[in-house]
């Protein structure tokens, strides 16, 4: 099995000379790790498997990722799959353990395939690893019927085959048909070619807007002080208290400290309003009639 560098083949030349385990001492080694947490049984358990995680990990060379890395990943499976592994049930922990390796893999592979997440579902999952053979067996099927496939079709029976979603299907073909680009990679071969970035429209607030957002802000300032005044000094602490605060304070304990009724709390906060509203509606008629 060709590695990608002195690392791997490093790994792989330890793992494959690593004892081969029976039944029996597998056994053994669990049962010494789950009761009494023996870090060497341990040890010799994850060191006569890591030549099988090597193996899951190689299978998923294709989609670009570090064998470093996928091996790593595959690695911490390994241990996941010690940690949870239950003797009592009578599985051999290879067949357990096989589990854990490839969705610790796939998880990485599915993380760094794409800055946008290729999917998170079981059925997303399925179509990234499978959707490619999937079609392929779809299409060498289609053509001993002597059958054509439109694009329409080819994906209705992907997400039959695959038991998804058309939607998915659609999706996972537009994540898998490239890989991501830097904006700040040029349009042109040449060196004056305009960075991608420039062509994204710029979203935030122009000057105009800034001006006009603050002009607007200080004349609503304005007018709301104006209101405020218009009401009693009890008015005007119910409504700081129950409309400007970050965290606006219950009508039953704004009437324990004015000595009133939940009630009557809630009635003076109603017409405190109504008179600000009122005020408010004067204020924007006049600004109007001074417009026109």
């Amino acid at each position: 099995m060709a590695l990608d560098g002195p690392i791997d083949q490093t790994m792989s030349r330890k793992a494959m000379k690593a004892e081969y385990l029976d039944a029996e001492t597998e056994l053994t080694l669990a049962y010494a790790w789950r009761d009494r947490r023996d870090e060497a049984a341990l040890h010799r358990l994850i060191n006569a498997y890591m030549r099988l995680a090597i193996s899951v990990a190689a299978r998923f060379r294709r989609y670009g990722a570090p064998m470093n890395d996928l091996i790593q990943e595959a690695g911490l499976g390994l241990m996941k799959a010690a940690e949870k592994f239950d003797p009592d049930r009578g599985v051999r922990f290879s067949t357990y353990a096989v589990w854990w390796i490839r969705a610790g893999v796939q998880d990485y592979v599915m993380r760094n395939w794409s800055m946008v997440r290729t999917g998170s579902t079981s059925g997303q999952k399925a179509l990234f690893f499978n959707m490619k053979r999937v079609q392929a067996k779809l299409e060498r099927e289609a053509r001993e019927r002597g059958e054509m496939l439109d694009q329409h079709q080819l994906r209705a029976r992907i997400a039959q085959e695959v038991g998804v979603p058309l939607s998915d299907v659609e999706m996972m073909e537009g994540r898998l048909a490239g890989s991501d680009f830097s904006l700040n990679a040029t349009q042109a071969t040449d060196d004056d070619g305009r960075a991608w970035i420039d062509a994204l429209e710029d979203d935030t607030a122009q000057a105009e807007e800034l001006v006009t957002d603050a002009h607007d802000g200080a004349a609503l300032r304005r007018w709301l002080s104006v209101a405020m005044q218009a009401l009693s000094a009890r008015e005007q602490h119910i409504v700081r208290e129950r409309k400007l605060r970050e965290e606006p304070r219950t009508l039953e304990s704004l009437g324990e400290e004015l000595g009133l009724s939940k009630e009557r709390v809630r009635q003076l906060e109603v017409a405190a309003l109504g008179k600000m509203r009122r005020s408010l509606e004067t204020q924007s008629i006049e600004v109007r009639n001074l417009l026109g």
